[in-house]
């Protein structure tokens, strides 16, 4: 009877992590995504979330200057607000249980054409524009020392030079992990409501393989949602 209480207890718990999210296979993620109710800063992974909470101690410091050896500040320490995205953007990455979704074919531990909302892409231009930078890819265009620190090819100029706006700053700044959606809806604005609006969304290169009128039902189907979730919020907010 123990030997059978035993092993009915590791079926269940291997179900339970089975149908735990997967995550992306960086040198900082977890296999699947787990609560992480310390977290300080990424907290709306705190219950699902790829990242350990003391990950989080990197970003909760401002103005922060390095996250796993990748100094931000060698064009000086970035505004408060330009700060605010790129947390969010580096949070999606490592924390998100929603980013394996879109894995890179080629290298597990990167993204690819991860549905980006053009609202947050143009928000986050306007944070940055006059905050400066030596490289337009951010993944790709630092000098790596022997110590994998990244330092400057060039000379540091305004992000309104480096980027034309917020598309361009977008699908540019990660390399090819992002792509600026046509859905005004069925993308991601790496907000509370992303896990909601999830299922509407689905990669650009598919929308010629799905027929117009089941794309604009979904796209119609997604915008009822994020007025119900928008509804919600307010409700709470009203203390209602």
């Amino acid at each position: 009877m123990l030997k059978l209480s035993v092993f009915l207890l590791f079926a269940i718990l291997a179900v339970s992590t089975a149908k735990r999210p997967r995550c992306l296979k960086g040198s900082t993620h977890k296999s699947r995504a787990t609560p992480e109710p310390d977290m300080q800063e990424c907290t709306i992974y705190y219950k699902s979330s790829c990242c350990h909470a003391d990950f989080t101690k990197e970003l909760a410091q401002s103005p922060v200057i390095e996250v796993q050896n990748t100094y931000w500040n060698r064009c000086g320490n970035l505004s408060e607000s330009c700060e605010s995205y790129m947390k969010n953007m580096e949070c999606f990455y490592r924390c998100s249980p929603l980013a394996a979704h879109w894995e890179d074919p080629n290298y597990s531990a990167a993204l690819a054409s991860v549905p980006i909302c053009q609202r947050f892409c143009d928000s986050w231009y306007e944070a940055c524009k006059d905050d400066f930078t030596c490289v337009k890819n951010w993944l790709a265009d630092w000098e790596i020392d022997d110590k994998g620190q990244n330092h400057c090819r060039n000379e540091c100029i305004p992000y309104s030079q480096m980027y034309s706006n917020g598309t361009d700053m977008c699908e540019s700044m990660w390399g090819n992990s992002l792509k600026v959606s046509k859905s005004t809806c069925r993308c991601l604005n790496l907000d509370e409501n992303d896990v909601s609006l999830r299922k509407y969304m689905v990669p650009d290169s598919s929308s010629s393989s799905s027929s117009s009128s089941s794309s604009s039902s979904e796209e119609l189907a997604c915008r009822k949602k994020m007025i119900q979730l928008e509804q919600l919020k307010e409700a709470e907010e009203e203390g209602l």
